[in-house]
């Protein structure tokens, strides 16, 4: 299957040319075009409040995006809740832990990331052991994180102060393009929710991670191009082996 126009269902990087994307497209003459499948509402105080839920009554915050600390710091000043110098913050990746310098003095905090590890994500949490961890998340949210701390039988609660919704899509046409690239099950959503009737023909699918291979294979995609792997552990770079490999057989 040639692929020349490649539809990705993120943002644009913000310098696309310098992003692995930009050297992609360079690299193999491809057209990639960057539409959000999905947007975030932030839940309003009132209702969270339903959910009884009192953020001050927890040691520890786990964040998983930045969705996840815009909404908790929005939710907090919403319900005047002032957040203690002695929180701590466990973040899944260095750039997310990096972003809370928007909102607190991240030299003088106590903040910890994984290296987007799951291993190391447990090895961190089992040393805060002692905590009562608050996991701010959307309605629409993985379990692996929850699956961990249960296994870890520590306490926690999952907050969830935004949700995951479809955006319009309705100025793309979806059949001009060689493949699609998931990212979440709520793009998978997305798709069929602006696309009912959508048919993969020769349209290639590619998703990352195992909850967006899953809601893919559920919904009756046939997978071309899946990351992560040992030898692509990118979507650009699976998607260079894919077309090198296409390129071979010629």
């Amino acid at each position: 299957m040639k692929i020349k126009k490649i539809l990705i269902s993120q943002p644009e990087p913000s310098d696309i040319e310098k992003s692995p994307y930009g050297e992609l497209a360079k690299k193999f003459n491809l057209k990639l075009d960057f539409r959000k499948f999905i947007k975030i509402d932030g839940i309003p105080a009132k209702e969270f409040r339903k959910d009884r839920i009192n953020l001050l009554e927890y040691s520890a915050v786990i964040f998983t995006s930045r969705n996840a600390v815009d909404h908790y710091f929005r939710i907090a000043k919403e319900m005047r809740c002032e957040i203690p110098d002695s929180m701590k913050y466990i973040c899944v990746s260095e750039s997310t832990a990096y972003y809370l310098q928007k909102y607190i003095q991240y030299r003088k905090r106590k903040i910890f990331h994984s290296k987007e590890s799951f291993d190391v994500l447990t090895e961190l949490i089992k040393k805060h052991k002692s905590e009562k961890f608050v996991l701010p998340c959307s309605d629409i949210h993985k379990m692996e994180i929850p699956n961990i701390l249960s296994s870890l039988k520590v306490a926690y609660k999952k907050a969830i102060i935004y949700r995951t919704l479809a955006s319009d899509l309705s100025d793309v046409n979806i059949c001009n393009y060689d493949l699609v690239v998931f990212f979440s099950p709520s793009g998978i959503k997305s798709l069929f929710k602006n696309f009912p009737e959508f048919k993969q023909n020769n349209c290639a699918i590619g998703v990352f991670g195992s909850s967006t291979t899953k809601a893919a294979q559920d919904a009756g995609l046939e997978l071309t191009i899946q990351a992560p792997t040992s030898t692509a552990p990118s979507m650009t770079m699976a998607i260079e082996e894919y077309i090198v490999k296409e390129g071979k057989k010629k």
